[in-house]
């Protein structure tokens, strides 16, 4: 029998997401190979990912490569991708942040650095952006705590409380916390007509819309929103002309190959009675403060993406942008945001203030949680290395 070769790997959930992890060193150092060997273990492309490790879903065919960190004042590095199912490429221009509640954990069970109990503060530098996220990690003996009774949206069951600190993550690929230095933009789209829209960057950045301006009411489903096409199309035309006017990409034709995982792309409406599409509970107009429908990758987000949770709690916190103009008007006292989404209610907490003339991000925290789920080796034919 022809011998395979081993490459070490853990799949790591953290929250809504689930990824696989590699050690830096355990890759090889030329980038083509590298992204060559990772498709090989996800089985991509392929939307079923037969072949491979891959969930065969957005929110799971997701790569984290880890490291000792080359920032003095970090703790390790993290570079993110998100793997296609569809072309042979990874996209490494952004980051997840439901991935990100796993680095972590896994940091801490791998001893790249010490653990210490209750609390371990891990300082991640984020490669993709060179912002730092600051991640408190509850530890047990040696290791991060895997049981508690903190329950996120989208999750079964509970586990224990990770909260992710983003207030460094403003301007993540723009360098701006507002790219254009307003708070709505009117964007010409061909063929389409004229948009108002919110172009922000907190963590990653983003359009944010309202849902009556592409006809909807704002609590449909991921399914029904997935399923017309002609939508799905125009919403792409509209992101493509927000990634030119952010600078993310130079003609917005090409957005769809160049930046197809950001801007993310976000459908607000004001606080309204939905169900959750994962098990019909109804999800009361006063338990939310903001409604917001999200697409990434050009499909609908079947949850709430941590990253996009950071930049819609930013937004909103900014007087005038199209999300604070819908949510609730007590939410910068409160200094909290209830976005109502597909699957449930997620509540970060944030906080922007003015200095000198601009907005400046001081809070964006998140509380996820995150486990291992398997730790060991993954088989790919020798070829893959040639």
């Amino acid at each position: 029998m022809e011998i395979q070769e081993l490459i070490r790997c853990t799949i790591m959930r953290g929250g809504t997401s689930k990824g696989i992890f590699f050690h830096r060193n355990d890759l090889p150092q030329d980038k083509a190979l590298r992204d060559k060997v990772i498709m090989r273990v996800f089985g991509a492309p392929d939307l079923r990912e037969i072949d491979g490790l891959g969930g065969a879903e957005l929110l799971t065919s997701k790569v984290a490569v880890i490291g000792p960190s080359t920032r003095p004042d970090c703790d390790v590095d993290y570079l993110f991708g998100q793997v296609s199912m569809v072309e042979p490429m990874i996209d490494w221009k952004s980051n997840c942040g439901n991935v990100s509640a796993a680095v972590g954990p896994f940091a801490i069970d791998e001893g790249l650095l010490e653990a210490v109990e209750p609390i371990t503060k891990v300082r991640i530098h984020q490669v993709n952006t060179g912002k730092v996220i600051v991640a408190e990690v509850p530890v047990k003996g040696k290791h991060a705590a895997v049981e508690g009774k903190h329950r996120i949206d989208g999750v079964p069951g509970t586990g224990a409380k990770i909260i992710l600190d983003w207030a460094d993550s403003a301007g993540s690929l723009t360098g701006k916390l507002l790219p254009t230095g307003r708070v709505t933009n009117t964007i010409k789209v061909e063929g389409e007509g004229a948009f108002e829209v919110s172009l922000v960057d907190a963590a990653i950045p983003t359009v944010f819309i309202r849902a009556e301006a592409l006809g909807l009411k704002g609590n449909e489903t991921p399914q029904q929103i997935d399923a017309d096409k002609k939508l799905l199309q125009k919403i792409e035309k509209i992101r493509s002309v927000s990634a030119q006017v952010m600078g993310l990409c130079k003609d917005w034709r090409k957005a769809t190959h160049e930046v197809p995982y950001s801007p993310f792309f976000a459908i607000c409406a004001p606080p309204m009675d939905y169900n959750d599409w994962t098990t019909g509970k109804k999800i009361p107009e006063k338990s939310v403060d903001l409604v917001v429908r999200l697409l990434f990758m050009q499909k609908m987000h079947l949850t709430y993406p941590v990253t996009g949770t950071v930049c819609t709690v930013a937004a909103a916190m900014i007087p005038g942008t199209i999300a604070n103009q819908l949510a609730r008007k007590d939410i910068v006292e409160r200094g909290e945001l209830r976005i109502g989404h597909s699957a449930g209610v997620i509540a970060p907490e944030g906080k922007v203030v003015r200095e000198k003339g601009g907005f400046v991000l001081k809070r964006a925290t998140v509380d996820r949680t995150a486990r291992c789920l398997i730790r060991g080796y993954a088989y790919i034919p020798k070829s893959t290395l040639k």
